[in-house]
């Protein structure tokens, strides 16, 4: 019994002594009592000394009115499981304890408070759902003034400060000396609160450790640190030893406050270290010398084989017409030639 007690998380609210009930020890199973045998019967002291919760036994009639009572609270009788224990609050309450069987709600249980005036006639005083160990509970509450994390605040929200904020203290009281609060005004002294030593502390370690610090991997890949940087433009006051703006457009820092140990690439002592090249020499232009190159013959393609235009069906009639009356005209030629009589030829001198 005492180590379901531990497993279900179940403790008494009052261990104190009881004169209703019996006291039933943790190496002691819990047997339901008969419908003869009332509450009243089963009363013994227990001494007011003992320590832990006072596990007692019901009877039937007032076990089955806390589990009418749980699920009447429960809507579903389905909710509500197994009988757990039964433990003593005081002389005339009793409190029975039954397992919650609602999705989502592993390690409760239905706690139903008895009153016991009449051990024939007990009422129900409450019946509340209660969470026992492991059960699955909502975060704790936390005030919204320590929920807000830096980024949440957006356009038109206001977020005053708390009295007591130790960021901030007042500032310097004004003087009835005209030329001691010109002078304070000068210097920027009109304000009604300044940051304290704490604030600014703290806002130093926060670039110190973030991501303009100089543990940040641009910071150690730098050639040079931002506090030798014609771009570095420390802050007013103490906090100028530490901190300043970065002044260059090309460098991811730009606008930002930087540590001063911070560093980027584009830093203004920069120098790149260009490798050496040939001297460069004049173009000059010959237009009076020719240079003769031997053109390289190149062989043509085969001549085309013609068979006969007469022939060819595919040949075209007009190339096939000229063609023809040339021919036949170097034939006539020919002809006429062979008719004609020599002039030097006579007879015997051949």
């Amino acid at each position: 019994m005492g180590e379901r007690m531990r497993q279900d998380g179940l403790v008494s609210s009052n261990p104190a002594s009881t004169a209703l009930v019996d006291h039933v020890h943790a190496d002691a199973e819990p047997t339901a009592g008969g419908a003869d045998e009332p509450v009243s019967e089963q009363v013994s002291e227990v001494d007011a000394a003992t320590a832990g919760p006072v596990v007692v036994i019901l009877d039937e009639t007032a076990t089955s009115l806390a589990r009418s009572a749980a699920e009447a609270e429960a809507l579903d009788p389905s909710d509500v499981g197994e009988f757990l224990l039964a433990v003593a609050e005081d002389d005339v309450a009793v409190t029975a304890n039954f397992r919650a069987n609602q999705p989502g709600y592993q390690g409760w249980h239905w706690s139903v408070t008895l009153a016991v005036l009449d051990a024939s006639h007990p009422t129900v005083s409450e019946v509340v759902l209660l969470p026992g160990e492991g059960a699955l509970l909502a975060p704790a509450w936390i005030p919204w003034d320590e929920r807000i994390r830096p980024g949440d605040l957006g356009a038109g929200d206001l977020l005053p400060p708390s009295p007591d904020d130790p960021r901030i203290v007042p500032a310097y009281l004004q003087s009835d000396d005209p030329a001691v609060e010109a002078v304070a005004t000068e210097i920027g002294l009109g304000r009604v609160r300044v940051m304290s030593r704490e604030g600014r502390v703290d806002f130093a370690e926060r670039l110190h450790d973030g991501r303009f610090g100089p543990g940040d991997e641009m910071a150690l890949a730098a050639p040079a640190h931002c506090v030798t940087c014609a771009f570095y433009l420390p802050l007013a006051g103490s906090l100028g030893q530490l901190l300043g703006a970065c002044g260059n457009d090309l460098s991811p820092a730009d606008g930002r406050v930087v540590d001063a140990g911070y560093g980027c690439g584009a830093h203004s002592e920069t120098v790149i270290v260009m490798p050496a090249r040939s001297a460069a020499t004049d173009t000059v232009i010959d237009e009076l010398t020719l240079e003769v190159h031997r053109r390289i013959a190149v062989e043509g393609p085969p001549p085309l084989e013609v068979s006969d235009p007469a022939l060819d069906e595919w040949a075209d009639p007009y190339i096939v017409g000229a063609e023809l009356a040339e021919a036949e005209l170097e034939e006539a030629a020919l002809l006429d030639a062979a008719a004609e009589p020599d002039d030097q030829w006579s007879p015997g001198k051949d």
